[in-house]
């Protein structure tokens, strides 16, 4: 096969990174310390999202593993707009509402976003991901790349 993008790629060092995701109590942290590279919290508020980084936390010390060997990450649908038409019309594009995304994702205006992202950084989280649904919206992507990027470290 030519330009194939999904064919085997080389052993990695450490094995395949594996992702858990959930908001178990009890098996979730078990399953993330005992086999996870990383643990996400999906779709969570930040407070929630430190609740369960501190259950994987406390899973991998009953483990016997250093918890800083885990990558704590957090995931969010991404809508930003720096006026209310734009949120509000790329909200409406994928069939949400700006609260809903405020609360659960990443919405608003650029420092709105910027401060969402510090907010999971505090809860412990290492890495974020944003997920964009409306992809023929590029001008959002490129908005991020050159508005909110360049604030994080």
């Amino acid at each position: 096969m030519v330009d194939a993008p999904a064919l085997a790629k080389p052993v990695q060092e450490g094995g395949v990174p594996i992702i858990v995701g959930g908001s178990g109590k009890r098996r979730t942290p078990a399953l993330a310390a005992r086999y996870a590279s990383e643990f996400n919290a999906a779709f969570q508020s930040p407070e929630e999202s430190r609740v369960l980084f501190e259950r994987v936390r406390g899973a991998c010390e009953d483990r016997r593993r250093d918890p800083e060997t885990l990558t704590l990450s957090a995931v969010g649908v991404l809508c930003l707009g720096d006026d209310d038409a734009t949120l509000a019309r790329r909200a409406a594009a994928i069939s949400r509402e700006v609260g809903e995304l405020r609360t659960h994702g990443f919405a608003g205006s650029t420092d709105e976003v910027v401060d969402r992202i510090g907010r999971y950084a505090e809860a412990g989280a290492t890495r974020v991901y944003l997920q964009v649904l409306d992809l023929a919206d590029l001008d959002h992507v490129e908005e991020v790349a050159a508005k909110v990027l360049p604030q994080l470290s």
